[in-house]
């Protein structure tokens, strides 16, 4: 399942954003401030993002110009009353992939997120791989050779930000993050369990790529040879 961050500064807009984007099986996080969503992209890989223009703490496009001089080239929606031509043009300078200016009609804010996905970021591969390992994101199946194995959906979300970051240690609260999004609420040894059934997954297709905990750090995958 895909994942992306909304930030927009109205509760009764955002909540039925995500009803309708929910409905097209994309899973969304919700920020309302432009520093709540540059520590929310610091967390995990979001697939694309969903910015308003007119936020709390300033105008949406500060967050897009920090972005993309940051080097991050996550597709982005930019949402704005705005609606003159020298706006959408200053949207689009400022590095917005698509532009839709409000009130919109649920099913094209949807659609227009949907064409997005489809240009994933350039920064992360389609189906990223690491070791013996391949997953493919659409279908949440995870591959070694010609064996796989279906992934639940948090597991799904674990394992992309693991190959994503290959042998770098990625934080229990990035993982936690990944999995469940920033306002779900996480039971305490919620990803204790998602990584037990991963690795007992990586076993059974015979992967020599094994979760190991690097300790005061977070998680990181390993050679079995070099896991601890």
């Amino acid at each position: 399942m895909s994942r992306i961050l909304l930030i927009e500064d109205h509760d009764r807009l955002a909540h039925l954003m995500c009803k309708g984007l929910a409905a097209a099986g994309i899973a969304v996080d919700v920020v309302d401030r432009i520093d709540s969503a540059w520590a929310a992209v610091q967390q995990m890989p979001y697939q694309a993002l969903v910015l308003d223009r007119g936020l709390l703490d300033g105008d949406g496009l500060l967050l897009l110009k920090k972005l993309r001089n940051a080097g991050l080239s996550v597709p982005c929606l930019v949402l704005t009353a705005r609606d003159a031509l020298h706006d959408r043009v200053e949207g689009l300078e400022a590095g917005a992939d698509d532009y839709l200016p409000k009130p919109f009609a649920m099913d094209e804010m949807v659609a227009r997120v949907r064409a997005l996905l489809r240009r994933p970021a350039e920064f992360h591969p389609i189906d990223p791989s690491h070791g013996d390992l391949r997953l493919h994101i659409e279908s949440g199946i995870l591959f070694n050779g010609d064996k796989s194995i279906t992934l639940a959906p948090a597991e799904l979300h674990i394992m992309q930000s693991l190959l994503y970051k290959h042998d770098e240690v990625v934080r229990r609260s990035a993982l936690e993050a990944a999995a469940w999004g920033l306002s779900e609420a996480v039971t305490p040894n919620a990803l204790d369990v998602a990584l037990h059934r991963l690795r007992r997954k990586l076993l059974a297709i015979g992967s020599r790529q094994r979760i190991a905990n690097v300790r005061g750090m977070g998680y990181a995958l390993r050679q079995a040879d070099d896991a601890k």
